[in-house]
């Protein structure tokens, strides 16, 4: 696969050359024409070295954007200070028409509409569907603000649709290659585990201390403790380690209660026993028969559903007495 140069490098190598690029810049110029509707108004796009300003209704995020979670309190602060101060770097993106579709700076993008921002500055490069993944994945991580779980998926891909090995990621990235293997292990966390990760509300190293529990409910309330309780790792590591012995504890005490592998043989013996004396009574009296065993007292129960009927079973115990 064709490898894009500097990926390893930050977003400032992603966009070096911008003003070689211009021309090309200017060509989209025309193509970006917007019109007027109730939320936006719209101004003429402009190129200011290399920077495209264009209509953010012709803007959309990546499909294959590797973040997840946005946090919405955060986006508002962000679009307050875009409010008052514009957006200070550029959204890098890819053209289709006059289509953009952003590379690197979805969060920017969602806080300028919430800041109701007609228009948006964009660098235009070219590059490949591969490429494009590669590079939003590689930028996220460099950011070094995804979610423990988030950047464990950006690695997985990397790997997955680029057929990286982990020391490949390590050396792209710039990371240490246990720190790599650490972070995939992240993804066999159990639903909620990860859920709670992928919103921040515990750390990789958190949920490092909750791989040991394998119970995927017990996973989930230690999960939940730590998060509500704001435990640091070494509080969760001594919470984790009682809830694992407690649960221990229960498993052995069960395990003590059950009745052994004879006594349940010499039940279900008995239970069958007492199934073919109510065929047998059926057979004999022609109703259905029920019995009903106690430890004290036990009991036969006789259906019938007329008086002719009970009139009939009387007849069968006078012959039988």
């Amino acid at each position: 696969m064709k490898k894009t140069a500097g990926l390893g490098k930050g977003l400032g190598a992603l966009i070096s050359g911008v003003s070689a690029g211009a021309e090309k810049t200017r060509a989209l110029e025309t193509s970006v024409q917007g019109g007027e509707d109730d939320v936006f108004s719209y101004a003429q796009p402009a190129i200011d070295g290399g920077v495209l300003m264009v209509d953010i209704r012709k803007v959309e995020p990546n499909p294959t954007q590797p973040r997840q979670y946005f946090n919405e309190e955060a986006l508002d602060e962000l679009a307050e200070s875009m409010q008052n101060f514009g957006i200070v770097q550029p959204l890098l993106v890819t053209a289709e028409g006059d289509r953009f579709t952003i590379i690197a700076g979805e969060r920017r993008y969602r806080a300028a509409r919430k800041a109701q921002i007609a228009e948006i500055p964009v660098i235009v490069k070219d590059y490949t569907e591969m490429e494009i993944l590669q590079v939003a994945l590689i930028e996220n991580i460099q950011r070094q603000d995804l979610t423990s779980i988030e950047e464990a998926m950006c690695y997985k891909r990397l790997m997955d649709d680029f057929f990286f090995s982990p020391d490949d990621v390590a050396g792209k990235l710039g990371k240490r290659k246990h720190a790599v293997i650490s972070a995939l292990h992240l993804l066999e966390l159990g639903l909620r585990a990860r859920e709670l990760a992928s919103e921040g509300k515990i750390t990789a190293s958190h949920a490092k201390v909750l791989l040991n529990v394998e119970d995927d409910e017990l996973q989930a309330a230690c999960a939940e403790r730590i998060a509500e309780s704001g435990l640091s790792v070494r509080e969760s590591e001594a919470f984790v380690a009682a809830m694992l012995k407690s649960a221990a504890k229960k498993a052995e005490s069960s395990a003590l209660d059950e009745p052994s592998r004879e006594e349940k043989t010499a039940s279900e013996n008995v239970r069958k026993a007492y199934r073919a004396a109510e065929a047998e009574l059926k057979g004999v009296l022609g109703s259905q028969v029920h019995i009903v065993p106690g430890k004290k007292k036990s009991k036969i129960e006789i259906e019938y559903y007329s008086g002719e009927e009970l009139e009939r079973l009387l007849a069968i115990f006078r012959k039988i007495s």
